[in-house]
Parts: C-alpha cells; structure tokens; sequence
C-alpha cells in the first residue's frame, strides 16, 4: 500500500515549511487531493517525483512516524487549559499537548518542549504577552513557532499591537473552540 502524506509529514519530508507544500500544491506543482473533511493528501510518489525534479534530497530513512505537532497552552485557568488541552488531544490531527500556568513555566517548556504552536493567554500576572510573543519570534531557534493569543479584554489596539510583535491570530475570551481549532489547523498547514 502507498504511503500518503499529511501536509505537515510532506513539510518535515522535503525540510520546508507547512506553508511552502501548500503553495506548490495549489500551484500545481505537486499532485494531491482532499479528504472528505477537506484535508490535503500527497502520495509518496508524487511527492519524491517533484522533489526529485527540484533536485530536493530525498531522506533514506522515510519521514518519522513519531514526529508529533506539538502544542503548548499557556493560561492561568485551570478550567480554560483543561478546556483547549482536551479539544486538541482528542483533534484528528494528533497534536502532543502540554500546558504552563504561568510566564516562568512557558518559557521553560517553550525551550524544553518546542511547540509548533503556542496559545497564550496574555493577561495573566506574572506575564507580559507581548513580550513572550517579541522573545519567541526574535529567537532564531523558536522564530517559525505559531502563536495564538487569547484575552477578555482584546481590542482593535491590542490587536494591532501583538500583532506587531509576533502573534499570528487572536481571540477573545470566551473562546469559541471550532474557531480555535480549526485557526490552529489553518497555521499549522493542515487545511
């Protein structure tokens, strides 16, 4: 049976961004097609065909199936972490989640855990979301880090504002958790 490709699996394959592969596939440079829920899938032949035409190295060992997107939730309720963590681990996508509750804790496990995607909540007590933002999108090692900021009192302002300084999207509390998900599957390169 072929091996078909996830568009992040396509991503760590060629060692290119999520984005990159979305691009040549709607530009018709790589052939793929969409699942019923309206995700893209790339056949291994397809995709070492192009690789190969771009003179893109192709891995010996294959893509490796352990190779989760990980996903760090950063707010100081409880009832709000337990929320989003449950919703992203039970995602047919199989995200790794973790969460921090505080700024100290975030900064630990965005070094340690290296999340593909952070959901900050920037109002909390002992952190500045505009500066987790400014730090994780300056360090070249975490720069290509997704970031979503959550808040209850975000307006056009502080919308701008973080938007300046790293933040890829923003909500506002309450959150809509659909909304949530399927921004992070858009960032992320799944849809």
């Amino acid at each position: 049976m072929e091996e078909i490709f996830t568009v992040a699996k396509a991503s760590e394959y060629c060692g290119v961004s999520p984005k990159t592969i979305i691009n040549w596939v709607e530009s018709g440079y790589i052939e793929a097609y969409k699942t019923v829920g309206g995700h893209r899938r790339i056949k291994r032949n397809n995709l070492e065909a192009f690789m190969e035409k771009q003179g893109i190295p192709i891995p010996q060992q294959g893509v490796q199936k352990d190779e989760r997107i990980r996903i760090l939730v950063v707010d100081d309720d409880p009832i709000i972490v337990e929320t989003i963590v449950l919703a992203f681990e039970e995602d047919e996508h199989d995200y790794e989640v973790i969460s921090a509750s505080d700024g100290f804790e975030a900064g630990l496990q965005v070094e340690h855990f290296k999340p593909n995607l952070l959901i900050l909540d920037i109002m909390m007590p002992d952190i500045k979301g505009y500066e987790v933002c400014k730090r994780v999108k300056s360090n070249p090692q975490t720069k290509d880090t997704q970031i979503i900021v959550l808040s209850a009192y975000l307006d056009e302002e502080k919308f701008k504002k973080m938007k300046e300084y790293g933040a890829d999207a923003c909500f506002s509390k309450p959150l809509p958790l659909p909304q949530l998900k399927d921004e992070a599957a858009r960032l992320l390169g799944f849809k």
